[in-house]
This record gives C-alpha cells, sequence and structure tokens, in this order.
C-alpha cells in the first residue's frame, strides 16, 4: 500500500470514530464508567485531529519543497 493512501486512512474521520466506539463500548462492557468511555472517546478524537494536522501540514511542507 503507497504512502499516500496510509496517510489518506490515517486522517479519515472514519476510521478514528470507530476505534474511539470500539474502545468507548469495551470500557463499558468490561464494567467501566459512562463517563471514562466518554472522556476516553473524547480524547481519540482529539488525538485524530492532531494526527490529522500534522499529517496534511507534512504533506503540504513536502509539496513546497
Amino acid at each position: 500500500m503507497s504512502k499516500e493512501r496510509w496517510i489518506q486512512k490515517l486522517t479519515s474521520r472514519k476510521l478514528w470514530m470507530a476505534v474511539a466506539l470500539f474502545v468507548s463500548g469495551l470500557i463499558t462492557a468490561f464494567g467501566g464508567e459512562g463517563e471514562v468511555a466518554e472522556t476516553v472517546s473524547g480524547s481519540i478524537m482529539q488525538l485524530a485531529s492532531v494526527v490529522g494536522y500534522l499529517l496534511a501540514e507534512g504533506l503540504t511542507d513536502a509539496a513546497n519543497e
């Protein structure tokens, strides 16, 4: 798989939403509090925003060289 394809997958909001929902589902399935699941899901989505920004900036910088 090409580098561009990996970047496209890692910046997908659908992927990160699926990861957040999966992890929060596991937390509640194993007896965790709802608040903990919400906090973890929010943290994952924030991480997705940072990853997307960094990859986009990296691609922009690489294109300008």
